[in-house]
């Protein structure tokens, strides 16, 4: 278990040995916090990839990391762990310059498999939302407690620096669905988030924590929306427990498309929710900075490079070879393995890529919402069938011709399709980048549209860090080629203002 924390005295020393990139004073905490985090969303401890990507950023300037007890199911903090604990154990960083930020809320994977355990024992958590089979939500202090123990032995922490309530809005969401009063869920919402902050300032005085906060969603929201959470009443929460209450900071989403922290003015008092937050000196962190939500669709805020256009006719031609490949297996392999009609079935199932794409590769929206699929549904499929084949028939030298040359189809394909989503992405991004350059010159100056977006949010007065998800060590560099690229941080409500009137 790594000891202590992170202090003023740490980051600054570290800042100052990274001088060439920005810093800024996380809220009233003294500590500082570079502009972008490591943001640990689909981070994974069994992804060599990921941790390669962590430590880079630790080693190269990024000194904040957020991570969540959900995120991997647990894997994300083991991640963390693993990798602060090394570099600390050799020198090459310290706890005392590193910036250790997790969450507490969901109950999904092993979570949730705890808690029905307890229902099964007649000792559920108190206070549970129910919000969908395998996803449950708490906040109550008995669940905080649990979790908190959990997080610090994944983080091999003995003290973790933030701890936030996770999106507790999900309450807000319960209450609307299942017919409780805007007015009563909103009574009991904040009811809930004082017994939290009360034990959360029991956690600092056991020294397990340092400061906590709250990431929700719905910061930004209008105050009419039954979901909307508001940092004004969350603030007088923390003011009725103490003058010296540990409520340092707050995380919410923003990008170039989705600009209500700053321009909704959400506040009783007619404030944003950034201009309150600069107002009580809280440090924001922003998530989601490349990946805007609009309309329930995700659109992604970064460069697509298309190698070249694809036709109708090419895409089709593709597919057809794809569903002749499908069908050798199907009809000449399969029958030849002994397998049950059963099990072939099962596995022709998980194989139906060229059929699924000949009636619907037209229709999925969005590049991003391709690489989604791409990534999570399509492939694993695939591979999926591969490793049966391989475990089931380790010396069949026909069934390995057949894989290698169905993989050479699959993947002809899928970087088709993906050309042909990919350019309604690199128009859109043209299109945001040449805005950009009429809204705020010091943004366009940025090399890239991810530049762009993490320079629109660092330069803002009021934005702390910028969490980026750097899964892979070019995210990592392409960050910190921004991040050492000189630019102003002030007072920008003006272009954001401008920036929310455009369509993309």
């Amino acid at each position: 278990m790594l000891q202590g924390f992170a202090t003023q005295k740490g980051t600054k020393s570290y800042a100052v040995q990274n001088s060439s990139l920005g810093y800024g004073e996380l809220g009233g905490t003294g500590l500082l916090a570079s502009q972008a985090g490591f943001g640990c969303y689909r981070v994974d401890l069994t992804d060599p990839e990921h941790e390669k990507s962590l430590r880079k950023a630790l080693l190269s300037g990024i000194n904040l990391i957020d991570t969540s007890s959900n995120y991997g199911d647990g894997k994300a903090e083991e991640l963390v762990g693993k990798v602060l604990e090394d570099l600390a154990s050799s020198g090459k960083i310290t706890r005392e310059s590193t910036i250790v930020v997790s969450k507490v809320g969901y109950l999904q994977g092993q979570n949730y498999q705890i808690s029905q355990e307890r229902k099964g024992q007649g000792k559920p958590f108190e206070d549970l939302v129910l919000y969908a089979d395998g996803l449950e939500h708490c906040i109550h202090p008995e669940f905080i407690d649990d979790q908190l123990t959990r997080s610090l032995e994944r983080l091999r922490l003995d003290t973790l620096d933030f701890y936030l309530l996770h999106n507790p809005e999900y309450y807000l969401s319960w209450a609307s669905k299942t017919g409780v009063s805007l007015e009563k869920a909103r009574q009991e919402y904040y009811n809930r988030i004082q017994q939290a902050f009360q034990h959360l300032e029991t956690e600092v005085e056991k020294g397990r924590i340092r400061y906590y906060g709250i990431s929700s969603n719905t910061f930004p929201s209008p105050a009419a929306d039954p979901e909307f959470t508001s940092l004004g009443q969350v603030w007088e929460i923390a003011d009725s427990l103490s003058s010296h209450h540990h409520f340092r900071l707050i995380q919410l989403p923003m990008n170039l498309l989705e600009t209500g922290g700053i321009t909704e003015k959400n506040q009783a008092n007619g404030q944003s929710v950034l201009e309150f937050a600069r107002s009580k000196n809280l440090g924001m962190l922003i998530n989601r900075p490349l990946n805007a939500i609009i309309n329930d669709t995700l659109l992604r805020l970064a460069e697509v490079r298309v190698a070249g256009r694809t036709s109708d006719n090419e895409v089709s031609d593709l597919v057809d070879r794809l569903i002749s490949s499908e069908k050798v297996l199907r009809d000449t392999i399969l029958p030849q393995l002994g397998l049950s009609p059963a099990i072939q079935s099962q596995v022709m199932e998980q194989l139906t890529t060229g059929t699924v794409l000949k009636q619907h590769w037209q229709s999925f929206g969005t590049y991003e919402r391709w690489q989604e699929l791409r990534e999570y549904y399509f492939s694993p499929r695939v591979m999926g069938v591969f490793q049966f084949l391989q475990q089931g028939v380790p010396s069949a030298e026909d069934i390995f011709s057949w894989m290698n040359s169905h993989r050479e189809k699959l993947e002809e394909l899928l970087e088709a399709v993906g050309s042909r989503y990919g350019e309604q992405a690199a128009k859109r991004s043209t299109r945001i980048k040449e805005n950009l350059s009429s809204v705020d010159r010091e943004w366009s100056e940025a090399a890239t549209l991810s530049q762009m977006a993490i320079r629109a949010l660092r330069s803002t007065t009021g934005i702390t860090t910028v969490l980026v998800g750097m899964r892979r060590e070019a995210y990592v560099m392409d960050v910190l080629e921004e991040l050492g690229r000189l630019v102003e941080s002030r007072e920008r409500t003006e272009s954001w203002l401008e920036l929310k009137k455009m369509t993309f």
